[in-house]
C-alpha cells in the first residue's frame, strides 16, 4: 500500500465537485490490492479512527472530503475481473476504481452495454454505485441500482461480507443473516421513500434486498471491493437531437409528449444555458427560450425514426431549422459534448467569482413536474440571482444551479435552495435524485424522513458500523 502523510502531498483528496472548503486529513491509504483492506481497517477500527472513502472526486455532495482521520482511496482498485457475454446480454465483474467511461468501452468491444450515462465519464464505478448513481438515460433504463447483482464489501472491522442478489430478503420488515461468523439483526426503518428517483438515505422497502440496502450507502456501511454489474445488448444505432424552442410552454409540451415514446433520455436547458452554448457555438438559434436534447434507438431505420421524430416536432411547431440532428456515432459525441460543456463553463464561472454555485438535485413525481418548474421560474425571476436550469426532465429531475456573485446573493442562494427543497417534499419528490446526500445535504434529509428516519437509519449504521468510523459526516452529523 502506498501512504501519504504530508499535508502538501494529498492535498487534491481533499476536495470534490462539491466545492465544500475545510478538509482535513492526518493521512491518505492507496491500497494497491483489495487484500490489504481489511487489516486497514482492523486498525483504524481498533483505534477508532474516522475513514473516507476516497473515489474519483466527481461528487457534488461533498461525500470524499474528510474532517480529519484518514482517507482510503480505491484508485489503485482498477481492474475488470471479466466480462461475460450471456444470450441476451451479460454482465460484468469490475474493482470499484474503474472509470465509468472504461467500463463502457471495455463492455462495448463484447457487443455489450452498461447504461449508466454519467455527466462525468471519470467517475470511479464504485462511488456511482455507492450514491446509486442515474444520469441521462435513466427515463429509460432505471438507476444503477437495478444492474447490481452481487456485491463483495468490507466491513469496518475487516470482515468480508458477499451478496448475491436474491440471496438474502427482508420479511416483516427485517433483515436477518449470518457473515463472517456473526449474526446480523436490522430493522428497516420505517419511512416511505419518495416515489421518484432518489439516492437519498438509505434504501428501506417492506420485503427490499440486503444487496440493495448497500447500493446508495455512500460509504457508511462498508467498502466497495468488488461489483457485478448486469450489462443489455449494445443498442441499435441511437438518434440524437436538439430542439429549440421559443417558449418555456413549447418546451414542456414536447418534453411531456416526447416521453410518452420512451426515449433513453430527455434533457432540457433554460435561455440562461443556452447563452453559454453561445459562447462556444455560435450556430444556436436566435430567440430560443429554452432546449431540449433526447436520444432514441434506431429501432427500424434511420428513415423511420426521422419520420417518427420530425411529426412529433412539427406537431410543437419546431422547424427543421430549429434542431440539430445526429445520426452517427462522431455527431453524437459532438452533442454530448455540447452538453456537457454547459455545467463546465458554471464550474469555471463559480470558480471566477469566488463563490461557490448553488445546486439542487430534485425530482419531484412526473405529475407534478409542471408544478415544480413554474416554481422554479417563478422565484428564480424573483430573486434577481443569476442562474441555469438543465437536466432531466423526462423524470421531473432538474438542477437549478444559482451563480451568486458576492456574500449576500450566497446567502440568498442558500434560502431559495431551501425552498425549493421544502417544495420538492410538499410534492412528494426527493431531496437528492442522483448525487447523495454527503456532507452537504444532511438537513435536507431531515426535512424528508424526519428525525425518527435519521435516527433509524444511524441504527442501521451502527449494526456494521458501532464505532461509527466510516465515511464520518456522510448522511448523518459527525459525532
Amino acid at each position: 500500500m502506498l501512504v501519504k502523510d504530508d499535508p502538501q502531498s494529498f492535498r487534491s483528496y481533499l476536495e470534490d465537485s462539491s466545492n465544500l472548503k475545510g478538509g482535513r486529513a492526518d493521512r491518505v491509504i492507496i491500497p494497491q490490492s483489495a487484500a490489504e483492506i481489511p487489516s486497514i481497517l482492523k486498525d483504524a477500527n481498533s483505534k477508532k479512527i474516522s475513514v473516507t472513502i476516497s473515489g474519483a472526486g466527481t461528487g457534488q455532495a461533498g461525500g470524499r472530503i474528510p474532517f480529519g482521520g484518514m482517507v482510503l482511496s480505491t484508485e489503485k482498485l482498477n481492474i475488470i475481473k471479466k466480462i461475460v457475454n450471456l444470450n441476451e446480454g451479460g454482465y460484468v465483474v469490475t474493482e470499484p476504481g474503474v472509470l465509468i467511461g472504461d467500463l463502457k468501452a471495455a463492455c462495448g468491444k463484447e457487443g455489450l452495454f452498461y447504461t449508466y450515462d454519467p455527466t462525468e465519464q471519470t467517475a470511479f464505478t464504485g462511488g456511482t454505485i455507492a450514491t446509486n448513481a442515474s444520469g441521462a438515460r435513466s427515463l429509460r433504463y432505471g438507476p444503477t441500482r437495478k444492474y447490481v447483482e452481487a456485491l463483495e464489501i468490507i466491513l469496518a472491522d475487516g470482515s468480508r461480507l458477499s451478496l448475491k442478489r436474491g440471496d438474502i430478503r427482508a420479511k416483516q420488515r427485517k433483515l436477518e443473516f449470518e457473515a463472517g461468523g456473526k449474526r446480523y439483526k436490522i430493522r428497516i426503518p420505517s419511512y416511505k421513500m419518495p416515489a421518484t428517483k432518489s439516492s437519498a438515505g438509505y434504501y428501506a422497502e417492506d420485503n427490499m434486498d440486503l444487496l440493495d440496502l448497500f447500493v446508495g450507502q455512500e460509504g457508511t456501511l462498508g467498502i466497495i471491493i468488488e461489483a457485478r454489474l448486469r450489462l443489455l445488448r449494445t443498442p441499435p444505432s441511437i438518434f440524437s437531437c436538439f430542439a429549440f424552442f421559443t417558449s418555456l410552454r413549447e418546451a414542456w409540451d414536447f418534453a411531456r409528449s416526447a416521453r410518452d415514446i420512451g426515449p433513453l433520455s430527455i434533457e432540457y436547458f433554460d435561455e440562461n444555458c443556452l447563452e453559454l452554448l453561445r459562447v462556444k457555438y455560435a450556430n444556436v438559434p436566435d430567440e430560443s427560450a429554452a432546449a431540449v436534447f433526447f436520444e432514441d434507438e434506431i429501432a427500424d431505420g434511420e428513415d423511420a425514426a426521422l419520420v417518427k421524430w420530425e411529426k412529433i416536432l412539427s406537431g410543437h411547431g419546431v422547424s427543421t431549422g430549429r434542431t440539430w440532428a445526429a445520426m452517427n456515432e462522431k455527431n453524437r459525441r459532438d452533442f454530448l459534448e455540447k452538453r456537457h460543456f454547459i455545467p463546465e463553463q458554471m464550474n469555471e464561472m463559480a470558480k471566477r467569482s469566488g463563490f461557490p454555485k448553488v445546486s439542487t438535485d430534485l425530482a419531484v413525481p412526473i405529475e407534478k413536474n409542471e408544478v415544480m418548474m413554474r416554481f422554479y421560474s417563478d422565484r428564480l425571476q424573483k430573486s434577481g440571482l443569476r442562474h441555469f436550469i438543465f437536466g432531466h426532465i423526462g423524470d421531473a429531475h432538474l438542477h437549478v444551479n444559482m451563480l451568486p456573485s458576492d456574500r449576500a446573493g450566497y446567502e440568498k442562494a442558500g434560502k431559495l435552495r431551501l425552498e425549493f427543497v421544502k417544495k420538492s417534499i410538499s410534492l412528494g419528490g426527493t431531496v437528492s435524485a442522483e448525487h447523495g446526500i454527503g456532507k452537504t445535504k444532511r438537513e435536507f434529509l431531515k426535512l424528508l424522513y424526519g428525525e425518527k428516519g435519521v435516527r433509524e437509519m444511524l441504527e442501521v449504521k451502527k449494526t456494521f458500523d458501532p464505532n461509527l468510523i466510516l465515511g464520518r459526516g456522510n448522511i448523518f452529523a459527525a459525532r
